[in-house]
């Protein structure tokens, strides 16, 4: 289960529009080399190596790496600003940074103010290519596994470094948690076309292209997502799995019909979905289209638990993200940490045998994570409950609630419906200041190209919403904007919108 146990002329890894490829004997060929020239440089196990790049094939083979080289694998989001950017190479203590040739003055500049690393890899300016035909591919005798430590995406604050425990063992013969669990769930292997339409330093994907490569699939990376694109490239390369985050199902179904139709998808098996939740009818209208194949998991950068939900459990229970029993137990908990009862709504929290992960260098959110009873449970902050027969249904985040007069209100409800709306290409909603309610419910809409915005479809939303919610889950004010700030994965930095309208 690593690159090397594979045909050497099956392709790994290809893009989307077919002008790169790596096949697997290149894959282990030049992750041999590059490991060995960071052991050269001094880096040893549990150290950390930061990759920042665009999806580019080569990303693969710095993964692995640093799997087979018993390193931490840092990938930095490439649209961060230099100083944010320099935070988390600085923060996570990377000893070497890679940088792909369209980001080259991106990684001097990030280097520079992170005062490091030492050294400074560049894929297109001749430096990766030349330590990597300076080294041999002999593989070492002993090749300990790696991780990644991967940063959240910072939609509630500054990103935090999430540590995993560094596995024991060889990359030659023991399969990550990952790639034991997915394998199972969805049937990963040798005959599997994956392809990946977001960003490679984002967990699922990095995480998911590097189970298909450990199972001897090809991976399939698009630049970027595009809706059209996306159900080209299924056709063009026969795409037997996908994954997909819902703001990437709303663009497809608003694609003309004679466009979705314009496209072969028979050869898709599976399509996963996950980060963020799902509007029950955009994955009703999804399954009509693609067929009962969309599965859904929900997860974590954190990886401290995983719940899953197949098609036919989904249209029994629409709504749901599925149960545990892959990765910990499901505790759903109240402000005080007592454990409650189906249907009663609480803080979500996985049960393990013991901590999966801390916070790099910051061990007061550690324990703000833990349970205040349990330290072996876990809770990224969501909201939710489960039915009587231990189904997960999400509410949000606990840091996006808003409290408008007494009453919780949660914006991702509000928001589901408005999604639907024919104007509205994007939508946020949250709490911004009320000197009558505390808080009061605010959406905050990017209108399709064409709309005209104003007093008219601000009424008209709020009316939309007042028709299918509770009337204090309606906006009580639309402002209109050209963007709305959203991560390249799909989630909204809600965060980041809601402290600009906390600062007036």
């Amino acid at each position: 289960m690593y690159p090397g146990a594979y045909d050497p002329d099956r392709p790994a890894v290809v893009t989307a529009d077919g002008t790169r490829a790596l096949s697997y004997g290149q894959l282990e060929e030049r992750s041999l080399r590059l490991a060995d020239h960071l052991r050269a440089a001094g880096l040893r196990r549990g150290d950390h190596l930061a990759l920042l790049c665009d999806n580019d094939p080569r990303a693969l083979e710095i993964y692995w790496a640093a799997m087979r080289s018993g390193l931490y694998l840092t990938a930095v989001n490439h649209h961060l600003s230099d100083d944010e950017a320099a935070y988390i190479v600085r923060d996570c203590g990377a000893g070497v940074l890679i940088v792909s040739g369209a980001l080259t003055e991106l990684g001097e500049r990030v280097r520079e103010l992170a005062g490091g690393p030492a050294l400074l890899l560049g894929l297109d300016d001749g430096t990766y290519e030349k330590a990597l035909a300076d080294a041999p591919a002999l593989p070492p005798d002993r090749q300990p596994l790696g991780a990644d430590m991967l940063y959240s995406s910072g939609t509630t604050g500054r990103p935090k470094g999430v540590r995993p425990v560094l596995p024991e063992g060889d990359v030659r013969d023991r399969p990550t948690t990952y790639t034991a669990v997915f394998q199972t769930m969805y049937g990963f292997g040798e005959d599997t076309v994956y392809l990946s339409p977001a960003p490679i330093y984002h967990a699922a994907p990095l995480r998911f292209c590097a189970v298909v490569t450990a199972l001897g699939g090809t991976v399939v990376l698009m630049d970027a997502f595009e809706a059209e694109g996306a159900l080209a490239a299924v056709e063009r390369h026969r795409v037997t799995h996908s994954q997909w985050v819902p703001t990437m199902f709303v663009r497809m179904l608003k694609l003309p019909a004679e466009v979705r139709e314009r496209y072969d998808l028979s050869s898709m098996r599976t399509a996963i979905h996950a980060a963020a939740p799902c509007p029950v009818e955009v994955k009703r209208r999804m399954m009509e289209w693609w067929g009962p194949i969309l599965y859904e998991y929900y997860s974590s950068t954190e990886g401290n638990g995983i719940t899953f939900i197949s098609p036919e459990e989904w249209l029994r229970k629409p709504g749901s993200v599925g149960r545990d029993g892959f990765l910990g137990i499901l505790r759903i908990c109240d402000e005080e940490g007592r454990v409650l009862g189906p249907g009663e709504t609480g803080t979500v929290y996985f049960e393990r045998d013991e901590p999966p992960f801390r916070y790099h260098g910051d061990e007061a959110r550690t324990r703000e994570a833990q349970h205040p009873d349990h330290p072996n449970w876990t809770t990224t902050g969501d909201i939710g409950h489960v039915d009587e027969d231990g189904y997960l249904f999400l509410t949000d985040r606990k840091a996006f609630m808003i409290i408008s007069g007494g009453v919780n209100v949660y914006p991702q409800e509000t928001e589901d419906v408005l999604v639907l709306h024919p104007a509205v290409a994007d939508v946020a909603v949250v709490g911004v200041p009320d000197a009558e309610m505390g808080e009061a419910v605010k959406a905050v809409v990017q209108v399709e190209e064409g709309i005209a915005a104003g007093p008219g479809l601000e009424r008209e939303l709020i009316d939309f919403v007042r028709e299918r919610l509770a009337h204090y889950k309606a906006p009580r004010t639309v402002d209109f904007t050209d963007r709305l700030p959203r991560t390249p994965t799909g989630k909204l930095a809600k965060a980041r919108l809601r402290e600009a309208y906390r600062r007036g």
